[in-house]
């Protein structure tokens, strides 16, 4: 049977259903209080970006009555009407479970109504004292018309009455509120009390609003936030100095198209409407909160609050159990491979091979490719201090990194600044692949050495993302490396390289490929097994080739973090199919594709998702894990233990939904496994 419509899900619904997993870990009352907090403003942070990314598209189809394209009028209003109820469930957890589980915990949000005379003393005098000069009311007349209000800015809206300095009743005005200032304050308390008492930065201007327009009425106000288009777009052929364009882009990408307009529960008809029309918005984009509209800040409030027991314990990540202290990596890697299951092992070992390549005085050269490091990056410290020891340094900077795009023009023009070769890949595609390449003088012979990833180059992010990370000696791989850097530098014409898979030439077939091998070998009589994880799946022409592989009866295990666009157990099409989703204390991030017919067995690592624009639009790698004992390793710590996992498994569905996956099983009480909590035990300090 050929895979019909029904088989594949819709992506961007499978996206707020990701949102909504993750939501679960903020209702989990086993969670410390603070760290469901911060879930809930994860969940507002991804929703952001699903508005910044995804929803314009549909919200055009909308505004232009469009019924019939790949965005129409209802797509917009399914996916509307989906984070309508995401936003709700959001609000209800923060307002009805989690503030009054903190003011339990001496931990509160005081309003203006439950202040005390000291503390109302208090507010004005900081009010007075720090926010007010801060703060430029407009008043709106056709000399000063609607402002331009950033993307994701906190803003108020007030309506006056009475008249102006000059006799005139222009009744609106707006207050931008600078994101200079802090969100949240922490008041004074009794001495010796335990009590943490906060205002927010919109409880404490809303209280003072009349302060603000003196001789005037304030008689409705709300506070405001929009959210707005924000992936940038450059036509790379077309411009001349990519890294020039997308400066402009970014200081352009604060005022794209309006996409969601958050005003508070209470906004007044006349007020909502205003702002509506002022944006260019239909009914459907307003958000009515009962709360802060913008939930992703309460991150200061967590950070602010002194309190361990209500967070997660510390975790330290053990130091790779392949690898010992002082030894060094060019020694260590001419005996074999090395794995490093991030962040139960520590990144710091990756930053120590790095710095022995900088400090070694028979190290000629390093290349790596720069996506994602972070704001203070010791990574980018030591790539400028190789160049001044005189190696030869060249970084491949993916300037459309989205997010990261303005830190991403800063390094490159640092490390130029100090004579590094800086290429910004290949036009028309991002460099995604993660890699590592030094070059050392070895009795007078010239050997590489290589570091590949499924994750980026971020400290911060690697106590975070489970990752592989993988160092090796291996001369064919880094032969293949070191041609992957060639055409990435000088866009020459890529040779057929030995181990590595690289997109957009080969990967994309040769997953396909051997899916093929595997179910024609399944038809014919043998064993046939596929487990993959990855983080999403949306690309159809693999999810076909998986639907083909499981009717030839090939056993196909699917762990996929995020959005999964491949409905499993489908009578007839996916009957031997399973997917399933592990939520956790970490982010799930690690690239892992597994294949076996017989006694043939392949296992790669990536830094791909089975996406069409990973595949075809990016510049990614594959690489083969061809040692028996760390492939068993990868199988056992990245795969098997997640398809045994029972605390944090959500099984999809062949409708779309998730469900729990629970330790009662058939009946059978299994004992209670987190693949992550197992690990955390297994390789922590």
């Amino acid at each position: 049977m050929t895979p019909s419509k029904t088989t594949f899900l819709d992506r961007d619904h499978s996206i707020l259903a990701f949102n909504e997993r993750v939501m679960d870990w903020a209702r989990r009352g086993q969670v410390p209080l603070l760290e469901r907090l911060r879930y809930l403003c994860i969940v507002s942070s991804n929703l952001d970006e699903f508005f910044e990314v995804r929803m314009g598209a549909h919200l055009g189809a909308a505004l232009t009555n469009d019924k019939n394209g790949l965005y129409t009028v209802a797509s917009y209003e399914g996916l509307a009407a989906k984070t309508h109820e995401l936003v709700a469930q959001q609000y209800a957890i923060y307002n009805d479970e989690l503030l009054p589980l903190l003011e339990k915990k001496g931990i509160k949000l005081v309003s203006h109504g439950e202040r005390n005379a000291t503390q109302r003393r208090w507010v004005k005098d900081y009010f007075v004292n720090e926010v007010q000069p801060m703060l430029m009311p407009v008043g709106l007349d056709p000399a000063h018309p609607f402002p331009q209000v950033a993307n994701k800015s906190l803003n108020f809206i007030v309506r006056l009455t009475g008249k102006d300095a000059f006799g005139r009743e222009n009744e609106v005005a707006i207050v931008k509120v600078p994101r200079s200032l802090p969100r949240f304050f922490q008041m004074p308390v009794v001495k010796g009390s335990k009590q943490s008492h906060f205002v927010s930065i919109s409880s404490l201007i809303r209280s003072h609003l009349g302060d603000l327009f003196p001789g005037r009425q304030v008689t409705e106000f709300s506070q405001f936030r929009v959210t707005r288009h924000s992936d940038l777009a450059v036509d790379e052929e077309e411009v001349k100095n990519l890294r020039t364009a997308l400066r402009k882009g970014l200081q352009e990408r604060h005022y794209g198209r309006a996409l969601r307009l958050e005003v508070s529960a209470g906004c007044s008809e006349f007020l909502s409407r205003f702002l509506l029309q002022q944006f260019g918005l239909p009914e459907m984009a307003l958000y009515r909160v009962p709360g802060p509209v913008n939930l992703v800040r309460l991150t200061q409030l967590i950070d602010k609050v002194d309190a361990p027991a209500l967070r997660f314990a510390p975790f330290s990540p053990g130091w790779p159990v392949q690898l010992q202290r002082g030894q060094s990596f060019f020694e260590r890697l001419n005996q074999g491979d090395v794995v490093i299951h991030q962040p139960y092992e520590s990144f710091d070992a990756v930053l120590a091979f790095l710095r022995e390549a900088v400090m070694d005085p028979d190290v000629l050269a390093i290349k790596q490719t720069i996506y994602r490091t972070g704001a203070k990056s010791e990574l980018m410290e030591l790539l400028r201090e190789a160049v001044q020891r005189g190696k030869e340094v060249t970084a491949v900077v993916e300037l459309k990194a989205r997010f990261d795009e303005e830190a991403n023009i800063t390094y490159a023009e640092r490390l130029e600044s100090v004579g590094a070769q800086v290429v910004y890949g290949v036009v028309g595609l991002k460099t995604h692949a993660k890699m590592l390449l030094v070059t050392r003088r070895e009795k007078g012979k010239l050997r590489r050495y290589a570091h590949l990833s499924t994750g980026n180059y971020n400290p911060g992010t690697a106590r975070l993302y489970t990752d592989i990370s993988y160092l090796t000696a291996d001369q064919t791989l880094t032969a293949d490396l070191e041609q992957v850097f060639l055409h990435l530098a000088s866009q020459s014409r890529l040779p057929k390289l030995n181990k590595v898979l690289m997109a957009p030439f080969y990967l994309h077939k040769a997953m396909v490929e051997r899916m093929q091998t595997v179910a024609d070998a399944t038809k014919a009589g043998q064993d046939g097994r596929i487990i993959l994880k990855m983080n999403a799946l949306t690309d159809e022409p693999l999810a076909k080739a998986l639907i083909h592989a499981g009717q030839q009866g090939v056993k196909i295990d699917l762990i996929v973090r995020g959005a999964c666009i491949l409905a499993p157990d489908v009578p007839g099409v996916t009957d031997n199919i399973r997917i399933r989703s592990v939520i956790g204390r970490l982010l799930e991030h690690s690239r892992v594709f597994y294949f076996r017919h017989g006694d043939q067995e392949e296992l790669w690592l990536s830094s791909a998702d089975w996406m069409n624009r990973n595949m075809l639009r990016r510049v990614e790698l594959a690489w083969p894990v061809t040692d028996p004992q760390l492939r068993q390793r990868i199988m056992d710590e990245c795969l098997t233990a997640y398809l045994h996992d029972n605390q944090n498994a959500w099984a999809l569905q062949a409708d779309g939904r998730y469900v729990t996956v629970s330790s009662q099983a058939e009946g059978k009480k299994m004992p209670p496994l987190s693949a992550q909590g197992s690990l955390m035990q297994r390789y922590g300090q």
